[in-house]
């Protein structure tokens, strides 16, 4: 089975991508964009960063971060998104429109997807609705055994990206496996 769980975003997308029957994270590989060069000089295990394209209008922008999203699932059986954050504040139009991108592509090309709301995939994650990045974290670090802020960013303090967007395109993707297991049962 190969599945993928998309954490998308402007600034930090992750995706996590299984290959399997028995979801682990080993069976998991994970690709995630940043500004930040450091994140991509190298491989860390089974993830990798790559680095924004430049671009020079917002369209731009969407059009290269679904084209990445879209190459990195290629093949995939299902694919799980989270949905909006509906108390984002901020730029919450250039959100939509950018996963607006991403969706209608996803469509043209019939892949099947699943939308996962915020709270869901953190109640999955942790066991609470409501859990910050750090509680999804230590979720994560004891589920999996992997302390992968140690690895890819030992000097910040705090749990960021592209840390935690790894974190949740991961139980992203685990939920999706749920669902997408118990639909083939039926």
């Amino acid at each position: 089975m190969l599945i993928a769980g998309i954490d998308y975003s402007l600034n930090g997308p992750s995706v996590c991508v299984f290959n399997g029957d028995n979801f682990s994270y080993e069976n998991c590989t994970f690709y995630f964009l940043t500004d930040i060069k450091k994140y991509t000089d190298k491989p860390y295990g089974n993830i990798f960063g790559e680095r924004f394209v430049d671009w020079n209008v917002d369209m731009e922008r969407y059009e290269s971060i679904a084209d990445w999203a879209l190459e990195t699932i290629m093949g995939c059986d299902s694919v799980g998104l989270e949905g909006y954050a509906y108390s984002a504040q901020g730029r919450v139009f250039h959100i939509a429109e950018n996963t607006g991108v991403l969706k209608y592509k996803m469509y043209q090309l019939g892949i099947p997807l699943t939308i996962f709301t915020p709270s869901e995939v953190k109640k999955y994650g942790s066991g609470k609705g409501n859990a910050d990045k750090n509680l999804m974290y230590s979720s994560f670090v004891k589920e999996t055994g992997k302390d992968i802020k140690k690895l890819i960013c030992p000097d910040k303090k705090d749990i960021g990206n592209p840390v935690s967007d790894i974190v949740d395109s991961y139980y992203i993707c685990k939920l999706m496996f749920d669902r997408y297991s118990q639909e083939q049962k039926k």
